[in-house]
């Protein structure tokens, strides 16, 4: 009975791999887009701040996976196509990118990357008004699967489109069931939180802010003051600071695509690879060790006949070396899941060089505003209320440094 055991099972290791294939179908949702034009009193305007990386301080990329360049430019990136998906619905007014909260505006989306591997993301979202009002907190995630990454799918979806689709239609919920007057509300809201921001002392009692942070109105500017007509033109002075700051982020958005996607689609195939020569790794090297040990079990000299003694001297012959062959084979395998873990640290390291930030060049009273995107934005809204202050004219030229358009990696071979 061992012999025929020992037989059958060989004879399945000679024929066949112990490898299992993934097959994966990500799952998709629909994205709620307005079937007719939205009245602009129920159009807010969104601010989605740069997202958080959610990187570890000791964070070891060997261990997890996680690489600080690639992380670093998906704060961007994911904040950015967030931006384009809710553009593309008609529910909202004006959709930017913001560099820091103090970029005054409606609503303001935050968010944070747990996790983004191409093929698992989890992004940790939340969303408040300028009332201070908490819409929600949620946390979305999602799979990508096969045909994710495909060359014949739509180049405007994002592999992690799902997501982004999800958070869409959570916003517009939200915001349908709100009455209009609050809608109002959060409008003229922002708009005095800009106003006391640039005056204080004529504009810093308008609000009013309880214990739990709730902003509420406790008087209206008139609407013939001068000074409000003043401030709502610097404020559009701002705004065309901030859209400058946007051409920036969709600069960085579209240079990054090519080898952000090639980024995404190698690691989550090296991924899967990873996790399938780990299985059938550990699968080769238990099967050999049974067959050896069954193999070395065999009696071959128990036999009655000489003939099938040599018969089970070649069963155990054959056993034995190819339980052998299975275990070191698993560690030849379980070395090979390494090198795919360095080639994604290779890709990360060359997408690192290709992402770095561009420049953009405010010109104001004879200044630059170089750096990153948030440190921009700082250094032109102190520029702003010196001008304000000074009650200087504004400078309407604004010059946005154009990028190179990023090159397809290719890794080294």
């Amino acid at each position: 009975m061992l012999r025929i055991t020992l037989l059958f099972v060989v004879l399945c290791l000679l024929g066949t791999g112990c490898t299992v294939n993934e097959v994966i179908v990500a799952d998709e949702t629909e994205l709620v887009v307005a079937q007719s034009p939205v009245e602009e009193s129920r159009l807010l305007d969104i601010g989605i701040v740069e997202f958080e990386p959610g990187l570890d301080e000791d964070n070891n990329p060997r261990k997890s996976g996680v690489f600080e360049e690639i992380r670093l430019a998906e704060t961007k990136y994911l904040a950015y196509h967030l931006k384009t998906t809710l553009q593309g619905t008609g529910h909202w007014g004006a959709v930017r990118v913001i560099p820091s909260r103090q970029a005054f505006t409606d609503v303001i989306i935050s968010g944070n990357i747990e996790k983004s591997d191409g093929e698992f993301v989890t992004l940790n979202i939340s969303v408040d008004d300028a009332a201070g009002r908490h819409w929600f907190s949620k946390v979305y995630e999602t799979q990508t699967g096969i045909t994710s990454y495909s060359e014949r799918r739509d180049r405007r979806l994002d592999p992690y489109q799902k997501i982004f689709n999800d958070i869409s239609n959570d916003l517009q919920v939200f915001a349908s069931q709100m009455m209009p007057k609050a809608l109002e509300q959060t409008r003229q809201i922002s708009e005095l939180k800009f106003f006391a921001d640039m005056s204080p002392l004529a504009y810093g009692e308008h609000l009013q802010v309880d214990e739990e942070g709730i902003v509420s109105i406790q008087r209206l500017p008139a609407e013939n003051d001068p000074t409000v007509g003043r401030l709502r033109q610097i404020r559009e002075r701002d705004r065309l600071v901030v859209d400058t700051l946007n051409e920036h982020y969709a600069n960085f958005y579209y240079g990054i695509a090519i080898p952000y996607r090639n980024w995404r689609k190698v690691s989550r195939q090296e991924l899967i690879a990873y996790r399938q020569v780990k299985r059938s790794a550990r699968m080769q090297a238990l099967v050999g060790v049974v067959v050896l040990a069954g193999s070395l079990a065999v009696d071959a000299n128990n036999s009655s006949s000489s003939r099938q003694r040599r018969v089970n001297r070649s069963l155990q012959y054959m056993g034995i070396s190819e339980g052998l062959n299975r275990i070191v084979g698993g560690i030849q395998r379980g070395s090979e899941a390494d090198s795919h873990i360095d080639a994604i640290a290779e890709l990360s390291q060359s997408f690192g060089g290709q992402a770095a930030p561009m420049v953009v060049s405010v010109e104001g009273q004879e200044r630059r505003l170089t750096g990153t995107a948030e440190a921009q934005y700082e250094g032109w809204r102190r520029m702003l209320k010196e001008i304000y202050q000074a009650e200087t004219g504004f400078s309407q030229t604004v010059d946005v440094g154009t990028p190179a358009r990023a090159t397809e990696y290719t890794p080294a071979k």
